[in-house]
């Protein structure tokens, strides 16, 4: 978004966001440079694809840029904020291609050789989902928090340990010990993990 004032540099990002709630395209522009990464990161994650992922990311600092007025500090960071207009803005986009897969799947609902392997491998899919939900529903609950803020939404370690209050070996031991049950759930069954 170009260069920022230097400034704005100094500002949390509280301060920030509240200056862009009056229309300061700067101060936005220096909360988009602060927290742009993570958001791709995010976005990247959920979409899987680096076109969808940054399409995504504009769509949700322009969201943010245009409700900058609705920020509330007690209801957590301006980071947090910004990530959480990101997965939601994904879940809805997921959402909708999935809604527009099953439209098109019905519409499309011919007996050909092609179609049958489509659906076999959309069943196969659903069938691994499941299984991954599965596996996660056997984790005690501090594991399982800690592998829902990393991989769903996007926290680094660090974040998470200040998050949760918790030193970040304990982060990293339980997120070791819950990806490793995981595995364990799938090698006793004989499943192989999602890619």
């Amino acid at each position: 978004m170009g260069d920022v004032p230097r400034r704005y540099l100094l500002l949390a990002d509280e301060d920030l966001i509240s200056l862009a709630a009056a229309g300061d395209a700067d101060a936005f522009a220096c909360l988009y440079d602060r927290h742009s990464r993570a958001a791709y990161s995010l976005a990247y994650r959920m979409m899987g694809e680096r076109q969808a992922a940054e399409d995504l990311v504009q769509e949700s600092f322009f969201k943010a840029w245009r409700s900058a007025g609705s920020y509330r500090a007690e209801r957590g960071s301006v980071r947090n904020w910004l990530l959480t207009i990101v997965h939601n803005g994904g879940i809805d986009q997921l959402r909708s291609a999935a809604s527009r897969r099953r439209t098109e799947d019905r519409a499309q609902a011919a007996t050909s050789g092609a179609q049958q392997s489509e659906a076999f491998t959309e069943t196969w899919q659903n069938t691994q989902r499941e299984q991954v939900r599965e596996a996660l529903k056997s984790l005690p609950p501090e594991q399982l928090k800690i592998l829902e803020l990393a991989y769903f939404s996007g926290y680094t370690h660090t974040e998470i340990a200040e998050l949760l209050g918790l030193p970040l070996g304990t982060v990293k031991g339980r997120m070791r010990l819950g990806l490793k049950k995981i595995k364990d759930y799938f090698d006793a069954r004989d499943l192989r993990l999602p890619q």
